[in-house]
């Protein structure tokens, strides 16, 4: 593109639509033309590993889960993103007693999901596991034609420059949120997130019996409803509402051998979350 001086001052411009532009304007942002988000692995299950729903209940939970993966490596290419579960919320307590600011609690977060990221791939090392930063991204297709089972902490890498929250400070985008953005930027087949309940439900079902399962439900209405409790991190709802490439993501039940490889089989075993705006 060529540059192009202004005629009132000495300042250069690179020719295009968004020459002398402050990116902020509403009429301009959206009289803006984009192409067809370009999906980099469309053929890539990602999965996100609980970290309190499953790592933290230990061998009982985990290896029927990667002996599940294991079995289903061979027809699907799968990436598995880590949660950091009770650990995490240990060192968020301390921190925040400390006084700590958000940024800080999130890189915190980080440290204990890598933790989790790292068990999970040396279980699954002898069958091509690897774990990979976020700095790797760009290398998966390599791995993926190496036969490896790529597997990287979920935490989303704001670390220090996370969102500020509208109450509190811990940080609103936590491991679901950076699962979600992962199979987003790779535009990847489809995200599922293991856990150890059926689903969604109207509240949470370890802690009202009478809460009714939610098979189906738009992110939109999910957050009109504005339920008390989530399976799910609540700004996960907004990145659905917001997508270009994955979207509805589906929650399915870890501890219920077989249902993750229908899940990825294509069916509705558990919740689907779907963008409904």
């Amino acid at each position: 593109m060529p540059l192009i001086r202004e005629r009132d001052s000495k300042r250069l411009h690179v020719k295009s639509k968004l020459m002398g532009e402050s990116l902020v304007g509403k009429g301009f942002l959206a009289s803006l033309e984009y192409g067809e988000p370009f999906r980099a692995l469309p053929d890539v299950n990602v999965l996100k590993i609980g970290g309190q729903s499953i790592t933290d209940i230990g061998a009982s939970a985990v290896l029927p889960i990667i002996k599940e993966v294991v079995e289903n490596a061979a027809r699907h290419k799968m990436i598995l993103a880590t949660g950091g579960g009770t650990r995490s919320r240990h060192v968020y307590a301390v921190a925040m007693e400390l006084g700590m600011p958000t940024g800080v609690i999130a890189k915190l977060g980080q440290s204990v999901s890598e933790q989790n990221a790292l068990m999970i791939s040396t279980l699954l090392s002898p069958y091509g596991g690897i774990k990979l930063g976020h700095d790797d991204i760009s290398k998966l297709a390599a791995y993926f034609r190496q036969g490896c089972i790529p597997v990287v902490h979920g935490m989303p890498p704001y670390g220090y420059f996370e969102h500020l929250p509208r109450e509190g400070r811990l940080p609103p985008n936590r491991t679901d949120v950076g699962t979600f953005l992962l199979a987003e930027v790779i535009g990847a087949k489809q995200c599922i997130f293991v856990k150890d309940v059926d689903g969604l439900y109207t509240d949470n079902p370890k802690v009202d019996p009478n809460a009714e399962f939610i098979s189906r439900i738009g992110a939109a209405e999910l957050i009109e409803r504005d339920l008390e409790d989530l399976v799910v991190e609540r700004a996960l709802l907004e990145m659905i509402i917001n997508a270009r490439s994955v979207k509805q993501i589906q929650i399915v039940n870890g501890l219920k051998p077989g249902l993750l490889t229908r899940a990825l089989d294509g069916e509705h075993v558990g919740t689907i979350i779907y963008q409904d705006v």
